[in-house]
């Protein structure tokens, strides 16, 4: 049986992502905290926090990652003529705790959420930092849709998205992935598969190679992406 590493809380580090379990699939660690320096640390070594309410904070790295890159976005006919009629408007990092806020709301395909208090607390602190930001759509000046995530160098790592209207979180995603080519970021890491992501052009990614180009592009300098849409 294996044993799953406990993070003290003092000392920032973490285990080899190769060492993540096989069952359940890509779980790394346990422990530690939510602290700016240490998820920016898990972020560029590839690792992130996922865990419910309740339940100690685990860290995980998946193998295979799931990827979308800004030039292999399938953009779907319905979805195209949504883009053309215009009758929204996008912002970014204009409403953050709104967009985190919206992605942890109850759906209903899901019984709870991970976005705990802790964890909102937690990226809106990054938020602060510059480094963790949000895309906010519009209609009728209601908030319909949005995506968080952490941007570091080279690479957006997405955390979540919600609708409140219809292809709300589409939009959001196809404007993030346009401004991410505008700065030159290659990769957005979507985390883990699921059919609305492979939908608009999600692919896996072996974690090995997923790891050697994270390398390369947080070692570049980031883009000044606050408020920039």
């Amino acid at each position: 049986m294996s044993v799953l590493p406990w993070l003290p809380s003092g000392k920032l580090a973490f285990p080899r992502p190769e060492q993540a379990l096989r069952d359940p699939p890509g779980l790394l660690c346990a422990g530690g905290d939510l602290s700016p320096a240490r998820l920016e640390l898990a972020y560029r070594h590839g690792i992130f926090p996922w865990y419910e309410a309740g339940s100690p904070i685990l860290w995980w790295s998946p193998d295979p990652r799931t990827v979308l890159r800004p030039e292999t976005l399938h953009i779907s006919r319905s979805l195209r003529r949504r883009l053309n009629r215009r009758d929204y408007r996008v912002t970014m990092d204009q409403a953050f705790d709104a967009v985190v806020a919206g992605c942890a709301a109850p759906r209903a395909d899901s019984d709870g959420t991970w976005i705990t208090r802790e964890m909102a607390f937690a990226y809106g602190r990054l938020h602060e930092l510059g480094l963790a930001h949000s895309v906010e759509v519009w209609i009728d000046d209601e908030l319909a849709g949005g995506i968080y995530g952490v941007a570091i160098g080279g690479c957006f790592f997405g955390e979540s998205m919600f609708s409140q209207r219809s292809g709300g979180s589409k939009l959001a995603m196809v404007h993030l992935l346009g401004q991410m080519q505008a700065w030159d970021m290659p990769l957005l890491d979507c985390q883990l598969h699921n059919p609305h992501l492979a939908s608009l052009g999600a692919r896996p990614m072996r974690r090995a190679a997923f790891l050697a180009e994270l390398k390369v592009l947080t070692a570049r300098p980031a883009p000044p992406t606050r408020g920039v849409l």
